[in-house]
């Protein structure tokens, strides 16, 4: 397809026609926020001169300075020559309204589980304490920690740059009383800990998922995606230990991806709950303490 002839580009709304032309010319990947052209285009010149992201309207007679004009220019050839997802160009990502800094230490936020907390659609009414495993940007973390004011909150990662990031992050929304930070594999540095409520958005992508990925994903971390032939490595290791670290009346969520069928047929026995949300079906579960025992 012809790569569209670069207009004269005015006001806000010229970039962002200009954006979308663009993204579909060169047929990008999508699903790091957004999914289609529309909305990641609406996105990128919001979000670079720092405007509310919700709605796009507003903005389209708004005039850039020369600095904001090249600003945009050099994020949508960014984006669309190194194939960058829009939220490391940006260094900025949001899950339920919330912004989280991000770079390319971690994964870009993105996750079922958030829309559950956010909704109040889990099977637990007021936990007390929670555990993020594999906490990446601490995203996860801190909307728990916002969803249940009187909870504190453990978050885990093995990567020492993801969790430099979820400190600052942690940082930023003024959550380092009731948010505390660990490296380790798992479960590793909780030793005697019990929670109400373990989340975990785990790397759950199979070996024909990693051989398929776009180059949009290709830039995330792949040890925060790749979880051998199934998908299915960490959450094995998941299952066995947490009954150790719930309460008696706690209960894990985790999300797997498309791995319900061979996790199923591996937990013929456990009775999994699966929390479906409005753009989601199989993909994250609900093991209380007394299944999981």
């Amino acid at each position: 397809m012809a790569r569209p002839t670069k207009p004269s580009l005015v006001t806000l709304g010229d970039f962002f026609k200009f954006a979308v032309a663009r993204f579909r010319a060169a047929r990008l990947a999508y699903g790091h926020g957004t999914t289609n052209a529309v909305d990641e285009a609406a996105f990128m010149v919001l979000e670079a001169l720092r405007l509310p992201i919700d709605r796009i309207d507003p903005w389209l007679d708004l005039v850039p300075t020369p600095a904001e004009k090249a600003r945009l220019v050099t994020l949508i050839e960014a984006r669309v020559a190194l194939r960058m997802p829009a939220p490391y160009l940006l260094e900025a990502a949001y899950m339920q309204g919330v912004r989280f800094h991000i770079d390319r230490r971690a994964l870009i936020p993105r996750s079922f589980i958030g829309d559950l907390l956010a909704g109040g659609a889990l099977p637990i009414a007021k936990p007390r304490r929670i555990l993020d495993l594999c906490c990446g940007s601490g995203c996860l973390a801190i909307l728990a920690a916002l969803a249940f004011p009187r909870a504190r909150v453990d978050a885990v990662d093995l990567s020492p740059g993801a969790l430099a990031l979820a400190r600052r992050n942690v940082a930023t929304h003024r959550l380092g009383d009731r948010i505390t930070l660990h490296r380790g594999d798992l479960f590793r540095p909780l030793q005697g800990q019990r929670y109400d409520l373990i989340i975990s958005n785990p790397p759950y992508v199979d070996a024909g998922g990693m051989a398929m990925l776009p180059p949009e994903f290709r830039h995330e971390p792949r040890m925060a995606l790749a979880a051998g032939e199934d998908g299915l490595d960490l959450v094995h290791r998941i299952l066995v230990d947490a009954p150790k670290h719930l309460t008696k009346s706690g209960g894990l969520v985790c999300e797997i991806g498309r791995g319900r069928a061979p996790l199923e047929a591996a937990y013929p026995k456990l009775p999994f709950l699966w929390l479906d949300t409005e753009l989601s079906e199989g993909e994250v579960f609900w093991l209380s303490r007394s299944d999981l025992a």
